[in-house]
């Protein structure tokens, strides 16, 4: 019987290649797993309605943790055209697989290591080491939205918020409304999460990035609340930013920076930029993480336009597998796959396309296995 029971969700497009490459990797580690294959994405939307299967949902119940690739998701009025003629005009409503399995299994950490490998001729500057901790289940991302508006929400509206009292004259579809939602909670244990972080791996700083001078409420919530968590970790320094004003100073001086934390819309605004001054989605690894589940993906979407070609640079999942084996008190192992993963990139011989090579994404999976 083995060690670990893992889920297997390749998703759409090139998750399929990445996860098989990341299995490469994991498998010549001496990993000691059961994957369970789990159906998951665009192609069981398009079949049953549903991207993220009953049978999958039961799946995520009884594993260690997972192992996701990437999904495909499209605009609402193209999600209903292509469901089966026999599912269309049954109000069935498309939402992201990966944001409804986030909130579900109450994945509230997004945790997304930003590392400059040596080498690596897409580093923006060598030796950049940000981490993002990006909170996962609220924010923009709640899913509470308007389109088309119901005439008791925009009455109620008018009557709450006289600043936006000219849109009752405005028919409900003509106009939409996105509910961005964060708690106290929500916010406390994401930022606790990141001083946590930065207290175990001798981090000298948190830096909350938010957007409360505009949006007072629910960033100024997030700001407060996390004055209040800063004062249970005196060794750590606390600084803040808007997020506008960080993708300045991040290129201005990377350096400046140790460990980020941010609501949902803004820590994933933010990770993209950090992602790509490491060489790119191509590097970015992630892990979803709970108190009971974890989910570890790549930061980049299916890239269906490549797909079947396996020119798409996997190390991104090899890193979110590394992440898993951490997770799971594999330490060993994944220290061995991030340093056999880093000796690969040193040398330069196999490049993926974005790396200025030619190399499949299989080669590389094989090329990393190799070092180990």
């Amino acid at each position: 019987m083995s060690k670990f029971k893992i889920a297997y969700l390749p998703g759409d497009g090139v998750g399929i290649e990445v996860l098989e490459a990341a299995k490469i990797v994991l498998d010549k580690s001496g990993f000691d797993a059961e994957y369970i294959h789990g159906d998951i994405g665009w192609e069981f939307w398009c079949k049953e309605g549903d991207a993220f299967p009953e049978r999958t949902v039961e799946l995520l119940k009884n594993v260690d943790a997972a192992l996701f690739g990437a999904i495909t998701s499209k605009p609402v009025k193209t999600a209903q055209a292509e469901l089966l003629p026999e599912l269309q005009g049954k109000g069935l409503v498309y939402r992201s697989p990966i944001v409804r399995m986030r909130q579900m299994f109450d994945l509230y950490i997004c945790h997304r290591p930003c590392k400059a490998y040596k080498g690596n001729a897409l580093n923006f500057k060598e030796n950049i080491d940000i981490v993002v901790f990006r909170e996962n289940t609220e924010g923009m991302y709640s899913g509470v939205e308007f389109n088309p508006v119901p005439e008791e929400l925009s009455a109620l509206l008018t009557k709450l918020s006289k600043p936006f009292a000219p849109f009752k004259d405005i028919p409900g579809d003509e106009f939409a409304i996105s509910c961005k939602i964060n708690t106290k909670k929500g916010s406390e244990r994401i930022i606790r999460a990141a001083f946590e972080f930065a207290k175990k791996f001798n981090r000298k700083k948190v830096t909350v990035v938010h957007k409360s001078n505009v949006v007072r409420a629910t960033d100024g919530l997030f700001l407060e609340t996390a004055k209040e968590v800063a004062k249970d970790f005196s060794g750590i320094e606390m600084d803040n930013a808007n997020i506008d004003a960080m993708t300045m100073w991040l290129l201005k001086n990377p350096f400046n920076y140790d460990v980020l934390v941010a609501p949902n819309l803004f820590g994933d605004i933010i990770s993209d930029l950090c992602a790509q001054m490491v060489g790119g989605l191509g590097f970015g690894c992630s892990g979803n993480i709970g108190d009971k589940l974890a989910v570890f993906e790549p930061t980049h979407g299916s890239a269906p336009k490549y797909f079947g070609m396996y020119k798409v640079n996997p190390i991104a999942t090899i890193l979110s597998g590394k992440m898993m084996l951490d997770w799971l008190g594999e330490k060993e192992k994944a220290e061995r796959i991030e340093k056999a993963t880093a000796a690969v990139i040193a040398e330069g011989k196999v490049k993926t396309y974005d790396m200025g090579g030619s190399n499949t994404t299989i080669e590389m999976a094989k090329a990393i296995a190799e070092k180990l």
